[in-house]
């Protein structure tokens, strides 16, 4: 009887962890699905306009307790910013111009093999053999998929730019996710993703001019609002909670292996939105990649940051 609570706990958790990665697994169809809509650094920017708008009531009070260690810490938020906030999601909407979105979504997974490396180049952390098993897998998954099954392609290069930006932004977003790690500790996770996103937002700003001018003007349709305001409340702060919640009821750990599910969410989602073909070749760089992913984090349990 006294395991029905801890149980009911758990099985919370992953349905957490679950509705997280399901609303994320929606930013990569936006991507796609607004590519003729609206250009990708006016999508980045109304999306963080509107997550700063829903998520201010939520942090502001965090943000002025907490002001005077976020001040003496501007360098730190200024990088991780311009990383997580000003360039990844914008790699994500320029990628989604010429990639498809389970492409996207794929790629996107690969972030926790660049943390490995990065963390062998920059801070001397040992590679395992499970992690050099693991990242040689997942290669393959990405060449896999960007080449189509047909490894001649890459003599001539014919993959899509998108894909080089997607694989970019995964780059990307494993230095944020080391630079999260290494957060000041007297820095609240609320205080962080308040400032972070701001300052984001403010460096954002002036590319948002230029492409405002160099652009066609941008029809606010029906579908391009509602798709900013689902990235902006759903995929920003609504997932930041849930997966929040996830980790504090089954672990880092147990909802890292949760998020490797996004590309399922992505391919169904992008099938029955966009009408794109899921083919055997995406199952096979499926498994590859996750395959890599769990081959490499066998050892060592990891951490997927928001």
């Amino acid at each position: 009887m006294t395991n029905k609570p801890q149980n009911r706990h758990i099985i919370s958790g992953y349905l957490f962890a679950i509705a997280a990665t399901a609303l994320w697994s929606g930013n990569f169809i936006i991507a796609r699905g607004l590519n003729e809509s609206i250009p990708p650094i006016s999508l980045a920017f109304w999306r963080w306009v509107v997550a700063v708008v829903v998520f201010l009531p939520f942090a502001l009070k965090p943000l002025i307790a907490e002001w005077d260690i976020l001040k003496a810490h501007i360098p730190y938020l200024s990088i991780t910013s311009v990383l997580g906030i000003t360039v990844f999601n914008t790699l994500i909407y320029l990628a989604g111009h010429t990639t498809t979105a389970i492409n996207l979504s794929l790629i996107s997974i690969t972030f926790p093999i660049f943390i490995v490396i990065l963390s062998r180049i920059f801070f001397g952390e040992l590679i395992t053999i499970n992690k050099g098993i693991g990242i040689i897998i997942v290669a393959a998954g990405v060449i896999v998929l960007i080449t189509k099954g047909t490894l001649s392609t890459l003599l001539h290069i014919t993959f899509a730019i998108g894909d080089v930006w997607m694989l970019l932004a995964a780059i990307i977003f494993a230095i944020y996710s080391i630079l999260l790690k290494r957060k000041p500790e007297q820095l609240s996770i609320w205080a962080l993703q308040l400032s972070t996103f701001i300052l984001g937002l403010i460096f954002l700003f002036p590319f948002f001019v230029w492409e405002y001018v160099t652009a066609p003007p941008v029809e606010f349709d029906a579908k391009t609002v509602s798709s900013i305001l689902y990235v902006g409340i759903f995929a920003s702060l609504s997932a930041f909670v849930l997966w929040n919640k996830a980790i504090v009821a089954v672990g880092p750990s147990k909802a890292g292996m949760i998020y490797y599910t996004l590309p399922l969410f992505s391919g169904l989602l992008a099938y029955l939105f966009l009408r794109e073909a899921i083919s055997i070749i995406h199952f096979y760089s499926a498994l590859l990649i996750v395959s890599g992913i769990l081959t490499a984090n066998y050892e060592k349990r990891g951490h997927v940051p928001v």
